[in-house]
């Protein structure tokens, strides 16, 4: 009766310890969603890890809010992503937590002002990089090195890179942005960066050898072996129909003769809530032509799949279920059937996470 992801645990855990022997000094990323797998079960992986003797000592999560679902389940330290800021949650962290946090600071003011507040705070300055986003000029790098000499109790973690996902090859810019970071004087020697290929990750810790390189990962890590996720549905009602049969809430009507399967997974969940791929190619771009034309003419394709096809919504999805429009001749599922559901995992919210 749910929409669930069914996990393959011992390939999805063999993954896991792949990637983590990979790359030494890896910070898994939980944030958002979990990746469709909740931060709290995230965490508790991230915990395994660590466990197994991989030196995961650091888990970063995206915002302050998300503290708390992971704390207690994870024993490291714990990275916040979001830039701290002088207001909001950022102020209210519990006092029992706050050693074990490290706050990514991108503007001098800030620095000033966390160090005002708590002396021997922990953090890493992120350096601006083309994604324009947060971080420190080279001028404003300089600047807080100045800062930092009057703070001798402040515990700078290194610096962040936050750099764009791959367009070609990203170490010329990370090259430069390190050629600031050398200049300022920074009293560390740890660079805590995103988004680098394995190669690029090899070429760095070769051409900065006197550099600890920790890669932060998110979905590489805990969505990196898709065959060992699969997400179903279940079918939860059928109605045969004919041209002409009104149904749904705003008394469509159908098309032709077929089914109607009403299956578990709506709005609540994601479904027909489809975030923007990114993806520019030219065959992104037909088949964002080519659900445009399906709009157009009140189709729209969804994302459960029924003998390996995607069948069209009936009609917009509904909370918690969605409507299905199946024509002559195509299989029809029984009720209680399980049918295959293609998702984008961060923008999925599971009833039910069964890892075997």
């Amino acid at each position: 009766m749910s929409l669930t992801l069914d996990v393959d645990g011992p390939r999805w855990r063999a993954h896991l310890r792949a990637v983590a022997a990979a790359h030494p000094g890896l910070v898994p990323v939980a944030k958002g969603n979990g990746y469709g797998f909740t931060l709290g079960r995230l965490a508790r992986k991230a915990q395994w890890l660590a466990d197994q003797g991989y030196g995961v000592d650091t888990l970063a999560v995206g915002t302050y809010d998300e503290l708390e679902h992971v704390a207690h389940r994870f024993g490291g330290s714990l990275l916040v992503l979001t830039p701290w800021r002088p207001f909001g949650v950022a102020l209210q962290i519990d006092p029992a937590l706050a050693d074990r946090v490290v706050h990514t600071l991108g503007r001098p003011e800030d620095v000033a002002d966390l160090l005002a507040r708590q002396p021997d705070a922990r953090f890493v300055l992120e350096r601006m990089t083309s994604m324009q986003r947060h971080g420190l000029s080279a001028r404003e790098l300089w600047a807080v090195a100045e800062q930092l000499r009057a703070h001798p109790r402040a515990r700078l973690e290194g610096v962040a890179l936050h750099l764009p996902l791959a367009q070609g090859s990203h170490l010329s810019e990370v090259q430069r942005l390190l050629n600031d970071v050398v200049a300022a004087e920074l009293p560390t020697r740890t660079l805590w960066v995103s988004h680098l290929t394995d190669d690029e990750l090899a070429q760095l810790a070769t051409s900065y050898a006197d550099y600890a390189v920790r890669p932060r990962i998110g979905t590489g890590l805990w969505l990196g072996d898709r065959g060992a996720l699969r997400v179903t549905s279940t079918v939860l009602d059928v109605h045969p129909v004919e041209r002409g049969d009104s149904f749904g809430y705003r008394g469509r009507t159908a098309p032709k003769s077929g089914h109607l399967l009403v299956v578990s997974g709506g709005t609540a969940h994601g479904i027909g809530l489809e975030a923007p791929t990114g993806d520019s190619s030219i065959k992104a771009r037909a088949a964002t032509l080519a659900r445009g034309g399906l709009d157009a003419v009140g189709f729209v394709r969804s994302p459960f799949a029924i003998d390996g096809k995607q069948r069209l919504f009936a009609e917009p999805p509904h909370m918690q279920a969605s409507m299905l429009f199946l024509p002559s001749g195509a299989h029809v599922p029984e009720i209680g059937d399980e049918i295959d559901v293609r998702v984008r995992f961060t923008t999925t919210a599971f009833d039910q996470v069964v890892v075997s």
